[in-house]
């Protein structure tokens, strides 16, 4: 069965959820090879995580993220 579209984003925004640890924020990069999603994958999960307000920018350059 092929999942619907909220389905598909947030199970993967719930691997990356739980990938992000509190004391160390993680790459795009690192939550990929973490996670085993694609980088495409990641972006869509972690525009879901923001939405909700579960996700936060930690530094920009390379930009790294944390769960709140």
């Amino acid at each position: 069965m092929i999942p619907t579209p909220e389905e598909h984003f947030g199970i993967n925004a719930g691997k990356v959820y739980w990938a992000l640890n509190e004391e160390q924020p993680l790459t795009v990069n690192q939550l990929s090879r973490e996670t085993k999603l694609r980088k495409d994958e990641i972006d869509g999960a972690l525009g879901w995580l923001a939405r909700e307000g579960k996700v936060i920018i930690t530094s920009d350059k390379p930009l790294k993220f944390t769960r709140l």
